[in-house]
């Protein structure tokens, strides 16, 4: 599991995004769709459409990291809305979002009871 500072600003995009995207494709998201500069520290996040795989575009100074999760079952827990293009999530629901915990009620989806 990752392990990310207090201060650390996540964008996560609501709409899905192609997981075939790489660094280039994924920093032009940032930038365009989102309206953020990935140079300026914060973390971005990208879901596909079934929310079973989730994409981290990160540029720690001198270069771009891309981080890749997908699921074995179940999918994840991911804000919608028409008229919303992205989400500021703090570095704790992002933990919790990737960790299978739903956001809205708090507790562990179904899928990933043990």
């Amino acid at each position: 599991m990752l392990s990310l500072p207090s201060a650390l600003r996540i964008h996560l995009a609501v709409e899905p995004v192609d997981m075939r995207k790489q660094f280039d494709s994924l920093w032009a998201l940032a930038t365009q769709r989102l309206r953020e500069d990935p140079r300026e520290g914060a973390l971005f996040v990208f879901g596909n459409k079934k929310r079973d795989r989730v994409k981290l575009l990160y540029w720690d100074g001198t270069g771009a990291w891309v981080f890749a999760k997908r699921l074995e079952k179940g999918r994840f827990s991911w804000p919608s809305g028409s008229d919303v293009v992205k989400v500021t999530l703090a570095p704790e629901a992002l933990t919790m979002l990737l960790a299978g915990i739903e956001l809205k009620d708090g507790c562990r989806k179904a899928w990933y009871e043990r």
